[in-house]
């Protein structure tokens, strides 16, 4: 694995002439990568496309909305009960979906709000930006400076270190959900 420095940019002329300053710069255009970075969230790496195959802030959302359903059924279906002199034998049935429709609905007021911490679960990781990425590889430790130099002259929005491999022009190795690791 070689370290990587890749910068952000916001025009594809920039990637380009970002693309030719390393190449002049002596860095071998084979190890020089540029693609689209979508939004956090839109990387489609999991089979039905996006990051993950649940969400990360729901993962209680099933148990809740059961819970709710059990608990407001049970009611229900006492009130039900309570009125079958009125609503003949349906009424412990309809008052039991009722009820579980109303304890289901309720128990999204359980669910945690954007950004609130799940208990027991990470900080959320800080996100790449979208945009165009401009990288490149190199195996000299003498060389990260002059990668980050070139980019911070041509105004890179975000410049952050990695470890992979280009080969061929092509950041194969490349994670998007991983947290960047920001130099400037």
């Amino acid at each position: 694995m070689s370290t990587i420095i890749a910068g952000h940019f916001e025009l594809q002329d920039e990637v380009d002439t970002a693309r030719r300053a390393l190449a002049e710069a002596g860095f071998s255009q084979e190890r020089i990568s540029a693609f689209y970075l979508s939004q956090a969230g839109q990387h489609d790496m999991t089979p039905i496309g996006g990051d993950n195959l649940h969400s990360p802030g729901a993962k209680e959302t099933p148990v809740g909305v059961v819970q709710g359903a059990a608990t407001g059924g049970a009611i229900g279906a006492a009130v039900g009960t309570a009125t079958v002199p009125l609503t003949g034998p349906a009424g412990p049935i309809v008052g039991g979906l009722v009820g579980a429709h109303v304890g289901s609905l309720f128990s999204f007021s359980k669910m945690k709000e954007a950004g609130e911490h799940e208990e027991g679960g990470r900080a959320p990781i800080e996100q790449r930006k979208a945009g165009m990425l401009v990288a490149v590889a190199f195996d000299e430790a003498g060389d990260e400076g002059r990668a980050v130099e070139v980019l911070r002259r041509l105004g890179a929005v975000q410049i952050e270190r990695a470890r992979g491999n280009i080969v061929n022009g092509d950041w194969a190795d490349f994670d998007p959900s991983q947290a960047p690791d920001i130099v400037h």
